[in-house]
This record gives C-alpha cells, structure tokens and sequence, in this order.
C-alpha cells in the first residue's frame, strides 16, 4: 500500500503536466490576451451532416439552375472558404478563370472539366464522385454536369469568375 501512493501521486503530476502542456500553459509574465487562428476567426468549429446543408439559388455569377451551400466563410470576402454547388445533369458553365487557386472535390455526380478558352466536350475530363482538383489562377477552363452532381469548392476568397467571353457572362443577360 506504502508503494502505491507514491506511484498515484507521481503518475497524477505527470497527467496535469501533460494536461497543462496540451493546454498551452501561460508563463507567469505572459500576457491573458486571448488570440483566434484564421481558422478560429469564421467559427469555433463547423459540422454539417448532409441535411444541415441550407441550399440557395447560386449567385447571378453562375448560369441559372445550379443550388449553392456555404458551409465556411464568406466567398465574397477575403479570407478561407468552403462552399458546395449542386447543379442539374446538363448544367453547363462557359471557359473562365478566377483570380485566385481553385480547389475542387466531387461529391456525387459527375463533374467534366476542360481546359482552354472555348468549350469543348471532346476535350473535357470525367471527374466522378471522389475526385479531387485544384486549377491555379488565371488557367482558362469550363465545366458540365453528368447527372446531378455536387462538387465542393474551397480556398481563398474572394472567390471570382471572369468569363474569357464577356457575353458568356449570366450578369450580362437581359433578364
């Protein structure tokens, strides 16, 4: 019994060592000045099962029909994003670029991407469910649909589409 007590007494300042290490410790002479990472500036934290997901027509950047979900941040804005576009079988975007690097993954469906400044399906790649992405800036590509498809898009915003042809543009169309 005489052994066991030392042993628990050590064994418990060990834990609260480790506790106190894990946990950041603050020396002393540190300030208390709470500081939030760029991660936890959007949110402490985000999960979301597929029925959270709260769909909205996509912006007017986008050819009708598609639905679109932000799941972190704000696209609009400076700063990290994640966002998902559901887009009917069909949906087709024209050749444009953005300013910053896209990332892409598939959900469901089957995304097509080409590369190039006209819209081509014979030179398009079938990405399905599981695929992943990343275009960097300014690269000139267009996309379609095969089936419903869902493809999650994130990075750094603001998040922009410039269409090589300006009339390709749907803020352009006469409503």
């Amino acid at each position: 019994m005489k052994k066991i007590i030392p042993a628990l007494v050590i064994a418990s300042i060990l834990a609260l060592r480790l506790a106190a290490f894990a946990g950041g410790e603050k020396k002393a002479s540190e300030k208390e000045v709470p500081k939030k990472s760029a991660a936890a500036q959007t949110a402490e934290h985000g999960l979301f099962t597929p029925g959270d997901l709260k769909w909205t027509d996509a912006p007017a950047a986008l050819p009708p029909g598609a639905k679109l979900a932000v799941l972190e941040g704000d696209p609009t804005k400076k700063g990290l994003y994640t966002m998902r576009l559901q887009m009917p079988d069909g949906y087709k975007i024209p050749p444009h670029h953005h300013l910053q690097v896209e990332h892409v993954t598939v959900i469901s469906g089957i995304f097509n991407l080409g590369m190039g400044e006209k819209f081509d399906e014979t030179a398009g790649h079938e990405m399905p469910a599981g695929t992943f992405g990343f275009l960097p800036t300014t690269m000139k590509h267009f996309a379609w649909a095969k089936g419903e498809t869902v493809i999650q898009l994130h990075g750094m915003g603001p998040w922009e589409i410039i269409y090589v042809n300006p009339a390709d543009d749907p803020r352009h169309l006469k409503k």
